[in-house]
């Protein structure tokens, strides 16, 4: 067995590893999509809510009414701050995976540059053996057909 052959496990781990990195990469990329998505539309809710709360004053609601509005539009305000550290560590986690699969993809690639070059010289090897037994068969047939001729 040549060691390409032998390495040829340890080169399947790395790839599954690069590969299972490169997933945990995608569903860290889709929950910062999400959670981006989340913040973005309690900021677009706050903002409607804000907007009405003034239509509200301007109509002269009652004043508990108006409490209540308040007190709503202080617990979405804080739900957006909430929103916004869960956006910041679903950014931190993707950049972690993000690491992880590039220091993963970097051991896959060199020990495939490595194996790269083992199977080049075990190519050349078999072909030097080749040549080596096509140059000695040359070489019998033509002393055999030396001592025939004589």
């Amino acid at each position: 067995m040549t060691r390409s052959q032998r390495i040829a496990p340890v080169q399947q781990v790395l790839d599954n590893t690069e590969s299972t990195h490169a997933k945990q990469v995608s569903a860290a990329q889709a929950a910062v999509v999400a959670a981006e998505a989340k913040l973005a539309e309690l900021q677009r809710y706050h903002v409607e809510y804000v907007q009405s709360f003034g239509r509200q004053v301007a109509s002269g609601a009652t004043c508990h009414a108006l409490q209540d509005f308040q007190a709503f539009l202080f617990r979405l305000s804080e739900a957006a701050k909430q929103q916004e550290h869960v956006v910041a560590r679903t950014r931190e986690e993707l950049a972690v995976q993000t690491h992880h699969w590039q220091v993963a993809a970097r051991r896959s690639r060199g020990l495939q540059s490595v194996v790269s070059g083992w199977r080049r010289e075990e190519q050349m090897q078999l072909e030097r053996r080749d040549q080596q037994q096509t140059d000695e068969r040359a070489l019998t047939m033509m002393r055999r057909a030396e001592r025939e001729a004589l």
